[in-house]
């Protein structure tokens, strides 16, 4: 398929991706926020003040929450040594959008990234103008590498990976996805076989580097730390207390399941459970509560918790780093379903022991790296849950051994921020401070 063809698909496939768009907003009335952005309409760098119009500016994609988290190390270490130049971050949800407000606030500028359209595309990158284009994890739109390309944008994927899945998916357009990879001037991936992976779709070897994973740099704030400290005290100081964090549905039952076996062994024991996608916390304690278990919103928590609450439900977004440190035992969610798991690493960068399930494919490099080191703990079904949390929550010991661990791996692998800015850095020296993409 040829990018001319793939346009050509997009166009006719609008109904339906309108159509789903629809069936997103009436899950989600946030997704009418800033609409005609995703066509390409509403942010004009001429439009900000001039303090700010003024600037060369950076633009960062970050499709969600997960991607927003890995791009705020580097956008961090990008304004402590680039400070005159605008970041400018995209994402498509309004998770992801949320996420960057509540950490980056007014030190960047937020869009939502226009679909693929060629026209979209083109108004975009007309109307921002940067200097180079980042994606986070691995981003490939054909159209916008393109446009950069021809506007000599410099292109970077930073914190690159691609599943087996999204692999074989890409295989099956090889030709358009070869082309596209082309006009990547730095790929920094989180693993060999992720770069391995890259290279056979068409990335040009000389652009790709294996840099490491940024989430490895990703530090609690002390004002999160606070917070957990607060909250712990008013859910009880020596309550055993474990989270099951971004769960989705046929995992919440047999979360369920696992916690009614535990009270069997700590009969005072709490769970909070904080789905991956917060507007089903409405649903989540309707069912909880007919199933018999005293639950309670987290943001309907007015002072200390009753003892006799057995469910706290996390529908606060952004609050999962937060609730993780005031929790003894974290349960990684999407992984006792084949969803693939999710980031491991905020539990076990506080020294929360970590448990996940057989499905952890989406990070299945860490998740091997953490058992092997004794930092984590994977169980098959939520028997094998039940049991694992019930040992470490009776066993101070042991927590702290498999806490300590966790750190210390999270701690032995940083470092991947400093090497994928010394390729940013590159693009950005070079063109001291003046705009590509005007031309």
């Amino acid at each position: 398929m040829t990018r001319a063809l793939y346009s050509v698909a997009l166009y006719c496939l609008s109904p339906i991706l309108f159509f789903k768009l629809l069936i997103r907003i009436s899950k989600d009335r946030k997704y009418l926020d800033r609409l005609p952005q995703r066509l390409g309409y509403g942010l004009k760098i001429s439009d900000l003040p001039r303090n700010k119009a003024d600037h060369p500016r950076i633009w960062i994609h970050a499709v969600s929450v997960g991607e927003v988290n890995a791009a705020i190390p580097l956008v961090n270490k990008i304004q402590g040594e680039f400070p005159e130049f605008l970041i400018v971050l995209t994402t498509m949800t309004p998770t992801g959008a949320k996420q960057a407000n509540d950490c980056l606030g007014d030190r960047i500028i937020h869009c939502y990234l226009p679909y693929d359209y060629p026209g979209s595309a083109k108004r975009f990158l007309g109307n921002i103008r940067p200097t180079i284009a980042i994606f986070m994890e691995t981003e490939i739109w054909p159209n916008y590498l393109a446009f950069c390309a021809k506007k000599q944008i410099s292109i970077v994927f930073a914190n690159a990976r691609l599943s087996e899945k999204s692999y074989r998916g890409y295989r099956s357009f090889k030709r358009l996805i070869s082309t596209s990879l082309s006009y990547v001037d730095e790929i920094a991936t989180q693993a060999q076989m992720d770069a391995g992976r890259l290279i056979n779709l068409g990335a040009r070897k000389e652009a790709v580097h294996i840099t490491g994973n940024i989430k490895f740099d990703m530090a609690v704030s002390s004002e999160t730390i606070q917070k957990a400290l607060s909250l712990r005290s008013r859910l009880g100081a020596k309550r055993p207390i474990w989270i099951a964090g971004s769960t989705h549905p046929g995992e919440e039952r047999q979360i369920l399941d696992a916690h009614t076996e535990i009270k069997q062994y700590c009969p005072d024991v709490l769970l909070i459970l904080v789905p991956r996608h917060p507007e089903r916390s409405d649903e989540l304690l309707k069912n909880f509560a007919g199933s018999g278990f005293k639950t309670i919103l987290h943001s309907n928590l007015q002072d200390t918790l009753p003892n006799e609450t057995e469910i706290m439900i996390g529908n606060t977004m952004g609050d999962l780093p937060m609730l993780i440190c005031t929790s003894d035992v974290a349960f990684i969610g999407g992984s006792l379903v084949p969803v693939g798991g999710h980031n491991v690493l905020e539990a076990s960068a506080v020294g929360v022991p970590v448990i996940f399930g057989p499905h952890m494919f989406n990070f299945q490099k860490i998740s091997d790296q953490i058992l092997a080191q004794g930092a984590g703990l994977q169980v098959e079904d939520s028997n094998e849950l039940a049991e694992t949390v019930s040992k470490l929550l009776n066993d101070s010991a042991l927590r702290t051994n498999y806490g300590v661990e966790g750190k210390r791996f999270v701690e032995d692998n940083q470092g991947a921020v400093e090497r994928v800015f010394a390729l940013v850095e590159k693009h950005l020296s070079k063109t001291g401070g003046s705009q590509s993409g005007n031309t």
